[in-house]
């Protein structure tokens, strides 16, 4: 019954290191639950079957932590839980508008400086001119940049 006690907070432990350092950021309880539950298992190790046991639990624990740690690492086991998409652009990056200068829209969120607006059934990304405007109010196109509409309220 001692093994099984010992072999099950030792194992326990590992699995929430391995926990900690994979999914969970930071020191959290996770983390240091795994330490206090590994070091429990390594302490009754030594309570129950003495120095020499205790001792072979210890460091075949250590090698079995820094194992699992190294072959999930390695087998890219945890890849099927990382993001692999890329965002490589802003709203309107990319996007061609049939847009001129002083032509009228109208804002359908409020602009502080940045927001949505309307012009020609095209929904775009605009920045106010430095100007709070709020929603549904007309505005009108002051400049173009390549990736930048700067407007001002009517």
């Amino acid at each position: 019954m001692e093994w099984v006690s010992v072999l099950l907070l030792v194992t326990l432990g590992i699995v929430l290191i391995v926990l900690e350092i994979i999914f969970v950021p930071g020191t959290t309880i996770v983390g240091i639950l795994g330490f206090a539950t590994g070091g429990f298992g390594i302490y009754l190790g030594y309570d129950y079957f003495g120095a020499t046991t205790g001792t072979i639990i210890m460091v075949f624990s250590v090698l079995l932590g820094f194992g699992a740690i190294f072959y999930s690492f390695k087998s890219k086991a945890w890849e099927r839980f990382s993001l692999k998409d890329e965002h490589r652009s802003k709203y309107n990056d990319g996007i061609k508008f049939d847009l001129q200068i002083a032509q009228r829209g109208k804002t359908i969120s409020s602009l502080k400086p940045f927001g949505k607006a309307i012009f020609n059934d095209q929904i775009v990304e605009v920045k106010s001119d430095g100007a709070y405007i709020n929603e549904n109010q007309t505005i009108e196109i002051k400049k173009i940049e390549p990736n930048k509409i700067i407007v001002e309220p009517i």
